[in-house]
């Protein structure tokens, strides 16, 4: 009997067909399919790599499987892959090489950017001798992928350690089992790092929110520290990374550039622990910076009513528009939150105004804060209107991964 020719790589293991809708923002260089534009699908385990065609049977390329999430399907590679932790070692040696193309004076970066590295549902972050990493998706939580990435992130970064952050509500979502945050290898999960003009923040990998710090703002704290003078205010302070960027370096620059020098500094935030947690990174840096304990909406509401006054504020919320539901309600916070602000600030005085916000486009954010403007009959200048740092890279025709918002103004009247 003769033997039937092997498959090719095209043509073996599990595969789906998608609608025209699916096919055609695979085409656009979209990684993500939704569940909805699925018309074909043979038995396809948890996690799997799969072939990918468009109703007619065209290849398009491999992807990796949820079964549960609603994006069905993310695109791995145009082309067949064959061994899905070796590409994943070579994308993460290919991510830690981009990066050290492009960050300099830290020791503290995003390594592994999810879909912007070519990695759907990993992330990992570098924190000086200590790795991060997050799993969101089945097929990065598979044991041969898991074993991949520890042994690349070990040959190539020669960590002390790697913290596993768990996201318990995604590993839900994704039907995988739960875990805690833990050490994976090592002995360290806590470390000191360094970012920008030597401004030094602990690090605790099993503490705090996300990976640990908003590495995404390492680039505006020391463009918004430019600006800095006179009396500040960090709302929705968190650890302290701009205020203890403009302590710092007014001390360091107080010399030869008077104008910009912090003549206090103040960050308020409604978590204790991550007050006690600013504190120490003063200490670190050998200042001292007073922080307040207060919900940062009603703190300005009321500075604001008493005529406190300002030269630098600082808003940088967490995300108001966790949904497209939300837009509305978010737009509105927005407004509300820069209205008291620029009500503060004195003449000349700077605004840092952020939005983490995917939902809320950078369109919309730019036309709340000048309908603000409006409301509190001021002129602002654009000094600088910035994105996330360069380690968060954005894929031209992905806008998920262009979420982060700064504009850095300044007030003339």
């Amino acid at each position: 009997m003769p033997k039937k020719p092997a498959a090719s790589a095209e043509h073996a293991g599990p595969s789906v067909k998608l609608s025209l809708r699916g096919a055609t923002r695979l085409q656009g260089r979209h990684p993500w399919v939704y569940r909805s534009d699925i018309v074909g699908a043979n038995d396809i385990p948890s996690g799997a790599l799969v072939r990918v065609h468009d109703a007619r049977g065209k290849f398009l390329g491999t992807a990796l499987y949820s079964s549960s999430s609603q994006i069905a399907i993310r695109m791995i590679s145009h082309g067949s892959v064959a061994d899905l932790p070796a590409l994943v070692a070579e994308r993460i040696r290919a991510a830690i090489a981009y990066r050290k193309e492009l960050v300099s004076n830290t020791d503290a970066y995003r390594i592994v950017f999810s879909e912007a590295d070519f990695l759907p549902g990993l992330i990992v972050d570098r924190y000086n001798d200590v790795l991060c990493l997050q799993i969101l998706t089945q097929a990065m939580d598979a044991a041969p992928v898991r074993a991949a990435i520890l042994q690349t992130l070990r040959e190539a970064l020669q960590p002390a350690g790697i913290v596993e952050r768990v996201d318990a509500r995604i590993r839900e979502l994704e039907q995988l089992a739960p875990l805690q945050s833990r050490l994976l290898w090592g002995e360290k999960s806590s470390t000191v790092f360094t970012m920008n003009s030597g401004v030094r923040f602990h690090y605790d990998g099993l503490e705090g929110q996300k990976t640990g710090a908003f590495l995404d703002q390492r680039e505006n704290y020391a463009a918004a520290a430019r600006y800095a003078h006179g009396e500040a205010l960090d709302a929705f302070c968190y650890q302290g990374g701009f205020a203890l960027h403009f302590a710092v370096n007014s001390a360091v620059h107080s010399a030869s550039h008077p104008a910009a020098r912090c003549s206090s500094v103040t960050g308020v935030d409604s978590s204790r622990p991550a007050l006690e947690m600013a504190e120490k990174n003063a200490t670190l840096n050998g200042r001292e910076l007073e922080w307040i304990e207060a919900n940062a909406f009603d703190l300005l509401r009321e500075y604001a009513a008493s005529g406190r006054r300002y030269d630098t504020i600082v808003l940088d919320p967490p995300a108001f528009a966790k949904t497209k539901r939300d837009l509305e309600k978010a737009l509105g916070g927005y407004k509300e939150l820069n209205l008291r602000a620029m009500k503060m600030l004195r003449s000349g005085g700077i605004l840092v105004t952020c939005s983490c916000s995917y939902h809320v486009n950078a369109s919309d954010f730019f036309e709340v804060v000048a309908d603000a403007a409006c409301d509190a009959h001021k002129s602002f200048r654009v000094v600088e209107n910035r994105g996330a740092a360069k380690d968060h890279p954005m894929l031209l025709n992905v806008p998920e991964t262009s979420y982060l918002k700064c504009l850095i103004l300044s007030v003339s009247n």
